[in-house]
């Protein structure tokens, strides 16, 4: 299983350097970028509430900016009508009898979709993008069409108020707050902000379209096995207390938690991966109820390798990662160290190895990585 998903780990990697690149870019929303990452991987779809001025559309246009892909983003109204998302009829077609769309640079050919102000949407174009978001199929007369969107966004600063507009939002299965950042943290903002206003480096990290797909095809590779029984208790007790998780979505929600395993270099799920259940909140009084339920399960996982979401941080400890590679280090010198307790030592050092490309800052996760590549070298050559 390892083998087959080398190249794979390679992926990861890269769209973790492209995660911590946007969190140096975008001081307070790492949560965002996390889970933007992660239904990118797990190819579902995000919702951001927030109030403007909360950089919610930069966030998206930053990775769309580092996706080598196409992206589609507009700005719903209440009188937009299905020509400005799709695209309108081919002319020349039309005149031949056919009823085809012209979707150059429209939302049927994009890898990335943000639809800001998603719940202007009006009935013409309701029926369209619900089929869109939840089965990536374009369908216009007798047009159908599998759509290459790898992630849909929608924003809004407000919830849905009629039953119409509820299923729209039922089709976005997370759903994060993008609010000011902490008073403390304003400066910080300001400085990231002007940062901002100069051109953007040439070697900043990328991933292409293609990547992220292949990440997607590995994720029936993960196995869920080992936490379908307290996966299946923690969706009971959050339909008791009044969350309405549909079994659509209870499975949907299985493509996260596969997600969140391979973002940390694993291929089997552990209890902290269903950190991203906190996100799947219907109201702003669900919220806390959601999270301290998840919580619960979470927090209790004592497995190595959680993502650094679930233990409720922004990134690993470079300190405490330094200090664990250094005491590993120690223990694979020793005579006296058996096989099979050398096998284990390998494992954790793996463990760390996907920890720490979680490290935002540059310097710190090359001051990491140098004693880990060192020790990785001697384990290689046993």
């Amino acid at each position: 299983m390892e083998n087959l998903l080398t190249e794979e780990w390679l992926l990861v990697e890269q769209l973790n350097r492209v995660a911590a690149h946007l969190k140096a870019t975008f001081v307070g929303k790492d949560d965002i970028i996390d889970l933007m990452c992660l239904c990118l991987v797990g190819r579902e779809n995000l919702f951001l509430l927030g109030p403007p001025g909360t950089a919610k559309s930069a966030l998206v246009r930053a990775l769309a900016q580092r996706l080598q892909g196409n992206t589609f983003e507009y700005l719903l109204t209440r009188f937009t009508e299905p020509n400005e998302l799709f695209g309108p009829f081919d002319i020349r077609r039309l005149r031949e009898g056919d009823l085809v769309t012209n979707t150059d640079g429209m939302l049927p050919e994009a890898h990335l979709v943000f639809l800001d102000e998603l719940l202007n949407a009006n009935s013409a174009i309701l029926n369209s993008l619900l089929m869109v978001l939840n089965e990536r199929m374009f369908r216009r007369g007798r047009e159908t069409r599998a759509l290459p969107a790898l992630l849909m966004v929608g924003a809004s600063n407000h919830l849905p108020e009629d039953d119409a507009l509820q299923a729209l939002f039922d089709r976005f299965l997370v759903r994060v707050h993008c609010d000011y950042v902490a008073p403390d943290a304003l400066a910080d903002v300001l400085e990231a902000g002007w940062t901002l206003e100069r051109p953007g480096a040439a070697d900043a990290p990328n991933i292409t379209a293609e990547a992220v797909l292949r990440l997607q095809a590995a994720l029936p590779l993960v196995d869920l096995r080992p936490v379908r029984p307290l996966y299946t208790d923690l969706i009971r007790k959050l339909r008791l207390a009044g969350l309405a998780v549909s079994d659509r979505r209870a499975v949907k929600l299985q493509r996260l938690l596969a997600a969140s395993a391979l973002l940390c270099r694993r291929t089997t799920v552990i209890a902290s991966d269903m950190w991203v259940l906190r996100y799947i909140w219907d109201t702003d009084e669900q919220r806390e109820v959601v999270g301290s339920i998840v919580d619960a399960v979470v927090h209790a996982d004592a497995e190595p390798a959680q993502h650094p979401r679930a233990a409720g941080h922004d990134t690993p400890d470079a300190e405490a990662l330094l200090r664990e590679i250094e005491t590993l280090a120690s223990q694979w010198e020793l005579p006296e160290t058996s096989p099979a307790e050398r096998t284990t030592i390998k494992d954790q050092l793996r463990y760390l190895h996907g920890r720490a490309q979680w490290l935002a800052n540059d310097e710190q996760r090359a001051y990491v990585q140098q004693p880990l590549d060192a020790l990785w070298q001697k384990v290689l050559q046993v």
